[in-house]
C-alpha cells in the first residue's frame, strides 16, 4: 500500500499559510507514527477529517500487513525446520552444490560416505570423489540438470573417504536462486543411490538367467541328438516336442508333426496316458509304431509322466527296432550258416582223411605204372593203356592235392601268373563240357603284365563262374564271354569294392542270359544260397569265388540286368612291387631237398649196395618202393611200424644209409621218426615223405635235422633222384 499524498495540504492556493509540521511528523516514517485519537464526528468538508480516515486506514492495513509477515515467517521457519529434519534424516547421501562444484550443504550420510574416518576436514567438492572413468559422465548430467531442471546418471563408482568404492546411481535437481540484483542463482541437489546390492541381486539373478538357459540349451541338445524318438504331449494328447530322431523315423517334419495327435504315429501307446495319475514312468515294451506315409515299423517305447502347473506333460521314448530285427535275423541267418560251415568242416576233414588215403592208393598206382611200363616195352598196345592209366592218376593226384588243400583251409601260394595262361586252361577245360549251342570267346593279351595270383583257385574261380553263365543260359542260344584288361584304379570303385588304390588285372566273364533278379542279387555271394532245385546246387560256387578273390587281396564285381544278362569282374592285384616279383612258383615237390643236400650223380653206384629203409603205414606204398629201389640197385627194407623202425635202427645204426619215413601215421609223427634217426645217428641221411607239405610241416622237418622233403605222390624218376641224391652227393 502506498504511502497517502498530502501535497494538497502544503500547496493548496486557498488554504491559509499553514505553520510547519511537526520535526518528529517529517522525519519518522507513516508506520511510525502515533496514534491520535480524533473525534468521531468531523465536518464532511473538513479537508482535515479526511486524511484522519485516510491515516486510520492506512494504520488497519499496515497491523494486517505485519500479521501476515508474521505468519509468512513462521511458516517459512517451520518449513525450513522440516527440510531441515528431512535432508539430515534421509537414507541417502545427499549434498547441496553450487555451480562452481563446492559443497554447500550436506547430510550425515553424505558426511559419513565422502569424509575419511578421523578426519574432521570439511567436505569441499563432491567431484574427486567421482571415479576418472565416470568424471565426463557426471559433468554432462549437471549440465543436462541445468538445463532440464533435473537429471540421473547411472552405474557410476565413487570412492568413499576410506578408500571403498561403490557403485550407484546420481540422481540430480537443479535449484534456481533469485537475486535482488543479476540473474539467479543456480544450485543442485544431489542424492546417491548405492545400486551394490541391487547389482549383485540383479547380477545373481543374471547367472541364474544364464544358467537356466545353459539348461535349456543343453536339454535341447540332448533331445536333438538323442539317438532315440523324443515325442512330448500335452495334456490334450497334441505333439509340442518333436526331435530330429523322430522325424527320421517317422518320416515327418518337426513342423508338420506339431499340434498333431499322439495316435497319428503310435496308436497302440495312446491307452498307455491313462496311467499318468498312477505312476511317473512306463515301459510299454514292442509295439508297431506308424510313419507319416502309412510304413509301419517296430519300436520299443517307454513314457515318462510330469504334472505341472498348466497341466500334465507325457515324454514318449520310441526307439527303433528295425536294425535290431535285422540283426536278428542275421544272427539266426549266420548260425544256420555256421552250423552249415561246421558241417562242410566236418566234411572236409573226412574228405582230407580219404584224400590222405587215396594219396597212397594214387602213389601205388602211378608207381606199379612205372613198373609195368617198363616191363611191357615190347607190347605197344599194353604200353598205350599204362599211358592213359598215368594220366588219369596224375589228374588223382592233382585232384587229391586240391582237395588237401581246401580241407586244411589255408591261404593260397601266390606269385606271378600269366592271365593269358590261367584263361586259355580253364578254355580247354570247359570246351569238354560246353553244349553246343553256347559260344564262349576268350579274349586273352598276351602283353598284360603278370598278376598276383595262385594259378589253380584263379582257374576253379573261373571254372565256377563259366559254369554259373551256361546253368543261366539253360538250353537257349547264348554266348560267354571272358576278356582280361589293365584297369587304372579309380577312386570311387576302389571305394565301393574295398580295394587299394592301384593297378589290377580285370577279368570278365559275360553272358547274355536272363540275368539275375535284384533280391537275388543282394545274396548271390551268401554261401549255401542257391536258386537251384534240391540236389542241383550246393550254394558254394560264387561264395568260393568270393572268398578266392579275398584272399589275393581283390574283389569281384557283379553287374545284372534282367533281359540282358550277368557280367561278374575279377579284380587281381598287379605284380608291380619288386618282392612280388621276385615270387615264382615253388619248385616240384619231389624235388624238394633242403639247399645243403648236393646234386647226386646221375646213376647209384654198384660196387657197394646201399642200405634204405622206408617207412609207412601204407603196406602198397612199402611194397612198391622196395621194387622201385631194389631195380636201381639198392637194399631196402620196409616197416609198417614206426616203432619197430626206430628200435631196427638203435639195435644196428650203420646197417642203413638211408631213412624214408611218411609224416602222417597212425599215433605217431614222422617227424619224431626224423629227430630220434638224428639222435640214434647224426651223420645218417633222412627224408620226410607227405601227401600235404605246409610251411609249418616244413619248418619242423628242417628244424628236427631232414635232409629232404618228398611229395606224395610222385613219379618214380623222382623219388629215385631223391634217394640218389642223399646216398650218393657228389663230393
Amino acid at each position: 500500500m502506498s504511502r497517502p499524498d498530502l501535497s494538497f495540504l502544503i500547496n493548496r492556493e486557498d488554504a491559509p499559510s499553514q505553520p510547519p509540521l511537526p520535526p518528529e511528523l517529517d522525519v519518522a516514517p507513516l508506520d511510525a507514527l502515533p496514534s491520535f485519537d480524533f473525534p468521531d464526528e468531523l465536518p464532511g468538508d473538513d479537508p482535515l477529517a479526511a486524511l484522519i480516515a485516510e491515516l486510520r486506514n492506512y494504520q488497519n492495513e499496515l497491523e494486517i500487513q505485519n500479521k501476515v509477515l508474521d505468519y509468512s515467517q513462521a511458516v517459512a521457519e517451520s518449513a525450513s525446520e522440516r527440510f531441515e529434519a528431512l535432508f539430515s534424516s534421509v537414507p541417502l547421501p545427499l549434498l547441496v552444490l553450487d555451480e562452481h562444484d563446492m559443497v554447500i550443504q550436506a547430510n550425515a550420510m553424505a558426511h559419513n560416505a565422502f569424509q575419511a574416518e578421523g578426519h574432521d576436514r570439511l567436505l569441499v567438492s563432491f567431484m574427486p570423489f567421482v571415479c576418472p572413468t565416470d568424471t565426463d559422465r557426471v559433468a554432462q548430467a549437471f549440465l543436462s540438470a541445468r538445463v532440464q531442471g533435473s537429471s540421473e546418471a547411472h552405474e557410476v563408482v565413487f570412492t568413499l573417504g576410506s578408500g571403498e568404492q561403490i557403485q550407484g546411481d546420481l540422481h540430480i535437481a537443479c535449484i534456481q536462486i533469485p537475486q535482488r540484483e543479476g540473474p539467479a542463482i543456480a544450485q543442485f541437489m544431489c542424492a546417491v543411490v548405492d545400486q551394490g546390492p541391487l547389482l549383485a541381486e540383479r547380477h545373481q539373478l543374471q547367472e541364474r538367467n544364464d544358467q537356466l538357459y545353459a539348461s535349456e540349451r543343453r536339454l535341447e541338445s540332448v533331445i536333438n541328438s538323442s539317438l532315440d524318438a523324443i515325442i512330448c504331449v500335452d495334456k490334450d494328447q497334441r505333439i509340442t516336442v518333436f526331435n530330429p530322431t523322430a522325424a527320421a523315423l517317422f518320416l515327418c517334419p518337426a513342423a508338420d508333426a506339431l499340434g498333431s495327435k499322439l495316435e497319428r504315429f503310435l496308436p497302440g501307446a495312446v491307452h498307455a496316458l491313462d496311467f499318468a495319475p498312477l505312476t511317473t514312468q512306463a515301459m510299454l515294451g514292442e509295439m508297431t509304431a506308424r510313419t507319416a506315409m502309412g510304413k509301419t515299423l517296430p519300436v520299443e517305447v517307454g513314457m515318462s509322466f510330469e504334472r505341472l502347473s498348466d497341466g500334465e506333460v507325457t515324454t514318449v521314448f520310441a526307439r527303433d527296432l528295425t536294425s535290431r530285427k535285422r540283426a536278428e535275423a542275421q544272427r539266426s541267418e549266420l548260425e544256420l550258416q555256421l552250423r552249415e560251415s561246421h558241417k562242410m568242416q566236418a566234411l572236409g576233414t573226412m574228405a582230407g582223411g580219404i584224400a590222405h588215403d587215396f594219396n597212397n592208393i594214387v602213389g601205388a598206382i602211378l608207381g606199379n605204372v612205372e613198373l609195368a611200363k617198363a616191363d611191357c616195352g615190347h607190347n605197344p598196345q599194353a604200353l598205350e593203356s599204362l599211358l592213359e592209366i598215368e594220366k588219369a592218376g596224375r589228374r588223382a593226384r592233382d585232384l587229391v592235392r586240391q582237395i588237401l588243400t581246401f580241407s586244411r583251409n589255408e591261404p593260397p601260394k601266390r606269385y606271378a601268373v600269366q592271365a593269358h595262361e590261367v584263361m586259355r586252361d580253364t578254355e580247354r577245360l570247359l570246351r569238354v563240357t560246353l553244349p553246343p549251342a553256347i559260344e564262349l570267346h576268350v579274349n586273352a593279351p598276351h602283353e598284360l603284365p603278370c598278376m598276383l595270383a595262385d594259378p589253380t583257385q584263379v582257374e576253379q574261380a573261373l571254372f565256377n563262374l563259366t559254369t554259373n553263365a551256361v546253368h543261366a543260359l539253360g538250353e537257349t542260344r547264348g554266348l560267354i564271354r571272358m576278356e582280361a584288361t589293365l584297369s587304372m584304379s579309380e577312386q570311387r570303385i576302389c571305394d565301393r569294392l574295398g580295394l587299394a588304390l592301384g593297378d589290377y588285372i580285370v577279368i570278365s566273364v559275360q553272358d547274355n542270359g536272363p540275368g539275375i533278379p535284384p533280391e537275388t542279387l543282394q545274396r548271390i555271394f551268401e554261401p549255401f544260397f542257391t536258386t537251384k532245385p534240391v540236389g542241383q546246387g550246393t550254394g558254394l560256387g560264387l561264395a568260393v569265388v568270393h572268398g578266392v578273390m579275398r584272399t589275393h587281396g581283390g574283389a569281384v564285381d557283379v553287374h545284372s540286368q534282367m533281359g540282358i544278362g550277368s557280367s561278374f569282374t575279377l579284380y587281381f592285384p598287379t605284380t608291380v612291387d619288386p618282392d612280388i616279383l621276385a615270387d615264382r612258383p615253388p619248385a616240384p615237390p619231389a624235388n624238394s631237398a633242403i639247399s645243403a643236400v648236393p646234386p647226386a650223380s646221375a646213376t647209384p653206384q654198384v660196387d657197394a649196395p646201399k642200405h634204405v629203409m622206408y617207412v609207412d603205414d601204407d603196406q602198397a606204398l612199402v611194397s612198391l618202393v622196395q621194387r622201385l629201389l631194389r631195380r636201381r640197385g639198392y637194399q631196402v627194407t620196409g616197416f609198417l611200424d614206426p616203432r619197430e623202425a626206430t628200435e631196427a635202427l638203435r639195435k644196428n645204426p650203420f646197417f642203413y644209409d638211408l631213412v624214408v619215413t611218411d609224416y602222417n601215421m597212425p599215433g605217431y609223427c614222422g617227424v619224431d621218426l626224423v629227430r630220434d634217426s638224428k639222435i640214434i645217428r647224426p651223420d645218417l641221411p633222412v627224408a620226410l615223405a607227405s601227401g600235404y607239405i605246409t610251411a609249418e610241416i616244413e619248418a619242423q622237418a628242417i628244424a628236427a635235422g631232414a635232409m629232404a622233403l618228398i611229395y606224395k605222390p610222385n613219379d618214380v624218376d623222382e623219388l629215385c633222384e631223391t634217394v640218389d641224391r642223399l646216398i650218393h652227393p657228389k663230393l
